[in-house]
């Protein structure tokens, strides 16, 4: 399957069978990888990375895969850069095409960074990446995916994937995980339960088309505002805070941002008891799994007890999986 130049945006603007390319790709770098095998896929190809938030796995796992593949990352951020001066996306992707062979960006700026990369990849001669935006992360729900794969086995038809809100005071996080895990997870016929309080519902016109993809794919999505229901027989449980964006209009938002972080930390404070811990783990299949994007807020989203536990959490295979899913997609579209 020829998926050279094709942008990787969302998971959701990839076909089932292009996605499956990627997983079969993936498969085949990681069991290179530990054999110490070459796989200089681009040598000498460019990527320019341009990150608008810091980032761990999402950065090392680009870097590293590029390197891995031959060619070479350039690490950008807005201070590096003429965007600090207010270069439009569509200016800076018309040049950085001409200079390389890939461009991927992380803007999560609630109402800005899709449009952002989507403006890029309107402008762009070579495939745009998301690293991550206000609505989407498809490379971890890839990573997610793997895992699932690796743990579950590749038929995952009935498999019940509880993805839950989870308090933590760090800072609001995007939407994006979540969304893309919905969207994603019922194409291979996955049942997804989604539990949030109603203050951190996810954006409503993700959520039908998550729906549709749910009747299309053979899985489902249903929704609750109670943890321990979606807790009761999951087979993998993901406890991960999000932000309350969901909760207004993005207009809304950007016109009174100020007073919705405030409304945000408000209902906040009302949920320090939904974390991931030995009383909601007991209420899951007795073989759950633990998965999370990392970082963890230890002790507010999932306490340490079921975070470290060899038996349950298989967050660091997930976290690994960002590198061999990373590399597939440069590879198949660089």
């Amino acid at each position: 399957m020829d998926l050279k130049g094709k942008h990787f945006l969302t998971c959701d603007d990839w076909t089932k069978e292009e996605l499956d390319t990627v997983f079969e790709k993936a498969k085949e770098l990681k069991e290179k990888f530990y054999k110490e095998e070459l796989t200089l896929d681009l040598p000498y190809k460019t990527l320019f990375m341009i990150f608008f938030e810091q980032s761990t796995r999402t950065r090392n796992s680009m870097e590293a895969g590029m390197t891995q593949l031959g060619g070479h990352a350039h690490d950008l951020t807005a201070d590096k850069m003429q965007l600090s001066h207010g270069e439009a996306p569509k200016d800076t992707a018309i040049i950085l095409s001409r200079m390389g062979h890939g461009i991927a960006s992380r803007n999560c700026f609630y109402g800005i960074g899709n449009k952002y990369l989507t403006e890029m990849a309107e402008n762009s001669t070579k495939p745009i990446m998301s690293l991550q935006d206000d609505i989407y992360h498809p490379f971890q729900g890839l990573a997610d995916l793997m895992t699932i794969f690796e743990h579950c086995g590749s038929d995952t038809k009935n498999l019940k994937v509880t993805v839950s809100w989870a308090y933590a005071d760090t800072h609001s996080k995007p939407l994006s995980v979540p969304q893309t895990q919905i969207l994603l997870f019922p194409r291979y016929g996955i049942d997804v339960t989604v539990a949030h309080p109603k203050e951190f519902p996810l954006s409503k016109d993700i959520v039908e088309k998550a729906e549709k993809n749910a009747k299309d794919g053979g899985g489902s999505l249903k929704f609750t505002n109670d943890m321990d229901e979606a807790f009761e027989g999951a087979h993998i449980v993901i406890p991960k805070n999000w932000g309350g964006f969901g909760h207004y209009g993005v207009q809304d938002y950007l016109d009174n941002e100020d007073e919705c972080k405030k409304e945000m930390k408000v209902n906040l404070e009302k949920y320090h008891n939904w974390i991931c811990n030995d009383k909601r783990i007991a209420l899951a299949d007795k073989n759950v799994k633990l998965m999370h994007a990392l970082p963890a807020d230890r002790g507010n989203e999932v306490t340490d007890e079921i975070l470290d536990n060899p038996d349950i959490s298989i967050v660091f295979d997930e976290a690994e999986n960002r590198l061999h899913t990373a590399k597939s997609i440069m590879s198949l579209t660089m």
